[in-house]
């Protein structure tokens, strides 16, 4: 029963958590658009290869990352630079055609299971992201990571970001599709737009966090 009951726990937090538009699901839709399902998939599984360490990491030692304020300030404060980049990338390449080398096209000689791999490590908001709600679902009783339990909790966390993001690319795509706006405008200011939102976001949450109670 308890299995059951990490293995649900696991996948609703990350189907749920995996759903929001972030930049791991815009290079997915990018590569199906471009690329098809099969590579698709092979992304997908490139990027919860990465999310099998990292869960399992911050599952033993989420308290102690926790109590490592420098380092979470280290890495609230790269995600803001980190998205603005995004941002402009999308928006400096989406003007581009095949032959002048868009972004995917520059990593076309890659598989894209290793594109997965690699975007993924350099996902640095996954590490606050899971600390946090490992720490919440472990102090509140809602998983037991006893002996090969933590592997239950685990698998059902994979298999939720993995439906998340296939379900979401493939809405993306559905809209792409069957609407013009939303195809024209997507890649040269929609997206670039929602990662600069983002930053705006994480800005605010870095100013609360670190500078609000020192203005007061």
């Amino acid at each position: 029963m308890k299995a059951l009951k990490n293995i649900f726990v696991g996948f609703l937090v990350s189907f749920i958590g995996s759903i929001p538009l972030g930049y791991l699901n815009v290079v997915g839709f990018e590569i199906y658009s471009k690329l098809g399902m099969n590579s698709l998939i092979f992304f997908l599984l490139g990027v919860i290869f990465v999310e099998m360490f990292v869960i399992y990491f911050t599952l033993i030692f989420a308290k102690q990352l926790v109590n490592n304020k420098k380092l979470m300030k280290i890495i609230d404060f790269f995600a803001v630079f980190f998205l603005l980049i995004l941002g402009y990338s999308f928006y400096a390449h989406s003007n581009q055609t095949i032959e002048q080398q868009g972004i995917l096209e520059k990593y076309a000689m890659y598989s894209p299971f290793l594109i997965g791999v690699f975007l993924n490590c350099i996902n640095f908001l996954q590490l606050p992201f899971w600390t946090g709600w490992n720490l919440y679902l472990m102090n509140g009783n809602y998983i037991s990571i006893v002996n090969k339990l933590k592997q239950y909790y685990i698998a059902g966390t994979l298999i939720g970001t993995f439906l998340g993001m296939l379900t979401l690319v493939l809405i993306l795509n559905t809209l792409s599709q069957n609407t013009t706006g939303f195809s024209k405008y997507v890649m040269p200011v929609i997206i670039p737009s929602f990662f600069v939102v983002l930053a705006l976001v994480q800005m605010g949450k870095v100013y609360k966090k670190y500078y609000r109670n020192k203005t007061e």
